[in-house]
């Protein structure tokens, strides 16, 4: 059976592989954090650093694995679309988080609430950036 023959993916069974990625992709973002405060960087630098190094693995991971790439969006538009919006979305919300809430609830709780805020968008940016869609 060719690619183009198989059945795709169930949407709950994509849920699955992007929580797992998700968690992978957190435990990225959080140590590179974590090593980057170590090093004496700044918090919001530092939480734009990890993003970076962790929006990377979160693209390859859920492009071959999570979901079924588009083949008609080009790699490079897909990682564009995909950076863009994880851009608005997970560093927009952690940043925002640890701005607002480092000074009341610490670096680390703020840091925290912000992935997990992030996460339920990421799943519908991750869908359309990766495979073109946002529903079905």
């Amino acid at each position: 059976m060719s690619e183009a023959d198989r059945p795709g993916r169930s949407t709950g069974s994509k849920i699955v592989r992007f929580a797992v990625v998700g968690l992978a992709n957190t435990a990225i973002d959080l140590a590179s954090f974590y090593l980057m405060l170590k090093l004496h960087v700044p918090p919001l630098p530092a939480n734009v650093g990890a993003w970076f190094i962790a929006v990377t693995f979160s693209f390859v991971a859920n492009g071959f694995w999570s979901f079924e790439r588009n083949q008609a969006v080009r790699l490079h538009d897909a990682f564009l679309r995909f950076v863009s919006l994880g851009a608005l979305i997970s560093l927009g919300v952690s940043s925002l988080s640890i701005a607002l809430f480092a000074g009341i609830a610490g670096v680390w709780p703020a840091k925290i609430g912000g992935v997990l805020v992030a996460a339920v968008l990421n799943f519908l940016a991750a869908r359309w950036s990766i495979e073109g869609r946002l529903l079905k």
